[in-house]
C-alpha cells in the first residue's frame, strides 16, 4: 500500500459493505474485516491479499516502508511487489512523473497496480486531480502496460452520475468528451494496470489526440509502442 489506508465503516455504509461481500461470496460479518486501529490490513488479507507492507514519506502512521515517492526507489524494492494498491497517495506528491516510475519499477513483470485518487471534486485536496489520459499516455501506449480497468468512481454514485468507463483516446484520435457525464462531487479516477514481460519505461509520452496529429512526424514513430 502506498500510504496506510484506513478502512472504518459507518452507519449506512455498513449494509453496503455486508451486500457487497455476499455478492462476491463471502458470507462473513463485515467487523471480522475490521481492525482496532481503524487501518485496513486485515480487511486486505482477509480478501486474500497476502502479507501487506506500507509505504509512507514517514513512519508516524506504522508505515514499515519509509520512502519518499519524489525519488526513485532503492534497488531493494525494485521488482519486489506482486500488487501495488494507491488508494489516494500519489496525488499529494510533487514529482508524479517519478512516482509513476517508481511504481513501475517496484512491480514484478505480471504484477498489478491499482490506483485511486481524484478525478474531480477534490479541490485542494491534494497538489493534484488526474485524468484518464494519464492511464492510457503513460500505462498503456508509453509503457505498453495491460489496462484493465480504466473509470471515473463517484464516492456516492447515483442514478445520473454512476460509475463511467473509460476508452482510450487514442482508438479515435479525439479526447473524451466528458462534460455532463461526470458529477461535480467527488470523483475517483480508478485504474488497474498490469506489467508485462514486454513493459518497459519510455523516454517520454504524448498526449494521444496530439500524437494522432503529429503521425507522419519524424519522432511520432518513437511514441507509439505495439501491444
Amino acid at each position: 500500500m502506498l500510504g496506510r489506508q484506513g478502512f472504518e465503516i459507518q452507519g449506512r455504509f455498513r449494509r453496503r459493505y455486508e451486500a457487497t461481500l455476499r455478492a462476491y461470496g463471502y458470507d462473513t460479518p463485515i467487523d471480522d474485516f475490521l481492525q482496532g486501529d481503524g487501518y485496513s490490513e486485515t480487511m486486505m488479507q482477509r480478501l486474500g491479499f497476502g502479507e501487506i507492507e506500507t509505504m509512507d514519506f514517514s513512519a508516524y502512521e506504522g508505515a514499515n516502508v519509509i520512502h519518499d515517492l519524489n525519488k526513485l526507489p532503492a534497488k531493494k524494492l525494485q521488482g519486489k511487489f506482486d500488487f501495488i494498491f494507491d488508494g489516494g497517495t500519489i496525488e499529494h506528491v510533487f514529482n508524479v512523473p517519478n512516482a509513476l516510475e517508481s511504481i513501475f519499477r517496484m512491480l514484478k513483470p505480471g504484477g498489478r497496480f491499482v490506483s485511486a485518487n481524484g478525478f474531480n471534486g477534490w479541490h485542494n485536496h491534494g497538489m493534484y486531480q488526474f485524468t484518464p489520459e494519464l492511464v492510457w499516455t503513460f500505462w498503456r501506449r508509453a509503457c505498453n502496460c495491460n489496462v484493465i480497468d480504466c473509470r471515473a468512481l463517484p464516492a456516492l454514485p447515483t442514478t445520473k452520475y454512476p460509475a463511467l468507463a473509460f476508452s482510450d483516446p487514442a482508438e479515435t484520435g479525439h479526447r473524451l468528451k466528458l462534460r455532463g457525464k461526470i458529477g461535480p462531487g467527488r470523483t475517483y479516477l480508478y485504474y488497474e494496470v498490469e506489467k508485462t514481460s514486454d513493459s518497459h519505461l519510455p523516454d517520454f509520452a504524448l498526449q494521444s489526440d496530439y500524437e494522432t496529429k503529429w503521425q507522419g512526424h519524424e519522432n511520432a514513430g518513437q511514441t507509439r509502442l505495439e501491444a
